[in-house]
């Protein structure tokens, strides 16, 4: 096997580790339908005498609950009425990492199996494979990378529930986009952070400030598509258990307040799979910069589909209902379904020349799921490359002020887009596109069902 890196485990150091009692604790982990990890903490030693080739188990309600763990109804996949069986949780050795924020602990992530051994095709990690699976039988791979945003409080997770998630302190009191000194007031989290994930075999970047109170965006170097997924749902965990253990509390809501939200704009290439460009000509004319080369045609073809299918695909972009909040003009979240060349106001935003040509999809907010998210840009790019799809003109400008087509504004606009979508049950198939409609109408009937402290505010009395 070839690892990702020299700081992933291979079985055999990960069962050397666990007889020298290194490590006693194994995390075995999957990435539910909201992004979560979930799975079981085994002892190291069960884990080398009884899981090793044989994998273990986990009840399917875990692809079938809302956001609070609750059993919902409409899935086909789990029901009272099927009994609430087991998935095999079926571990991937490219995965396994220590967690040095935890004791004596690794990790290893999951594909997950019916106890006949067919793959569960409504999880996250099998979407994202399965259009990996499409792109490979064209000769390619995709590479990817997540920018995840986050907002620090001075509160732990205990006190902001007991406080309602209100009136919080956030770790900074002003704009720090891009600030030394701002960033210097929570270094020793930020950098316990980069560490760990460091540690965990992720390759780390850098910190920065951003813009809302308290909002900072660790970042990592870009990495075959699946890997990325694998170590933004790592790293968004190890976060909060890292900022837990220093007093702290993080969120990843796409909006937490009325100023600038949480996004996560996902980068995006296809190459050869020797490592040849895709994405660009050498050879091309380039006009005023002749012998640099240029877009490839089927560069352009690829996100034309992106473009085309962004409405389509929304619901996987942004998967809740605070999604939504934070599509505003002039906030730097887009609404306008627009390309432009280094554009921070459009959809898609095209960066880089030669190898390091790619497209940024800006609509996700931090609350993605990556899996699902990057599926469907592939799914889209592949509709477009399929399709030859002549790619629009550039939109040069404020794309909040043109008169683009918007991105859909509510979560009930987005599911009957996904849920009508042609090439979405094309590309991922009706189970799939049907399981997560479902969610949809759990979501949006939670939502209908609530009253909200807005609405005793401005009712209460007035009213």
């Amino acid at each position: 096997m070839t690892l990702r890196n020299d700081r992933y485990l291979t079985m055999d150091d990960l069962l050397a580790r666990i007889d020298a009692g290194e490590i006693d604790t194994v995390i075995v982990a999957f990435t539910d339908m909201q992004g979560r990890l979930q799975g079981k903490r085994l002892h190291g030693r069960y884990f080398a005498d009884h899981v090793v080739g044989h994998g273990t188990e986990g009840c399917n309600y875990l692809l079938a609950v809302d956001v609070d763990m609750n059993t919902v109804d409409g899935y086909a996949i789990s029901s009272w009425e099927r009994g609430y069986g087991d998935m095999e949780f079926v571990p991937d050795t490219d995965t396994i990492r220590l967690l040095t924020h935890l004791p004596a602990t690794a990790m290893i992530q999951c594909d997950l199996t019916w106890p006949d051994h067919a793959p569960v095709v409504q999880s996250p990690r099998a979407i994202l494979k399965a259009q990996l699976d499409r792109c490979a039988e064209q000769g390619w791979t995709a590479l990817a990378g997540t920018e995840l945003e986050f907002i620090v409080f001075d509160d732990t997770y205990e006190e902001a529930a007991d406080r309602g998630w209100q009136d919080l302190t956030p770790s900074n009191q002003y704009n720090v986009d891009y600030s030394i000194l701002g960033t210097s007031r929570i270094e020793p989290l930020l950098r316990s952070i980069r560490n760990h994930m460091y540690d965990a075999g992720l390759d780390v970047e850098g910190a920065k400030g951003e813009c809302n109170f308290g909002q900072h965006e660790i970042g990592f170097l870009y990495a075959d598509a699946l890997a990325t997924a694998d170590n933004h749902v790592v790293y968004k965990n190890a976060a909060k258990e890292i900022a837990s253990q220093q007093g702290k509390s993080i969120t990843f809501m796409a909006k937490y307040d009325q100023r600038e939200g949480s996004s996560c704009h996902i980068h995006l290439s296809l190459r050869g799979t020797d490592g040849e460009l895709v994405f660009w000509d050498a050879d091309a004319d380039a006009g005023e910069d002749a012998g640099a080369g240029a877009r490839s045609a089927l560069y352009d073809h690829f996100v034309a589909g992106v473009l085309a299918t962004i409405r389509d695909f929304t619901l996987l972009y942004a998967p809740n209902i605070n999604s939504y909040k934070r599509f505003a003009d002039g906030s730097f979240a887009p609404t306008a379904i627009a390309w432009g060349l280094d554009n921070r106001t459009c959809a898609v935003r095209l960066v880089g020349r030669g190898a390091a040509a790619r497209m940024e999809n800006r609509v996700p907010g931090a609350d993605v799921n990556p899996y699902l998210a990057t599926a469907a840009m592939l799914a889209g790019g592949l509709y477009g490359i399929e399709q030859q799809l002549p790619l629009e003109d550039e939109l040069v400008g404020n794309a909040y002020t043109s008169d683009a087509e918007r991105v859909p504004s509510t979560m009930a606009e987005a599911r009957e887009a996904f849920a009508n979508s042609e090439v979405a049950r094309k590309a991922l198939g009706d189970d799939v596109v049907d399981h997560y409609v479902n969610l949809a109408d759990v979501e949006l009937a939670a939502y209908q069902a609530t009253v909200t402290d807005w609405e005793r505010r401005r009712g209460f009395e007035r009213l």
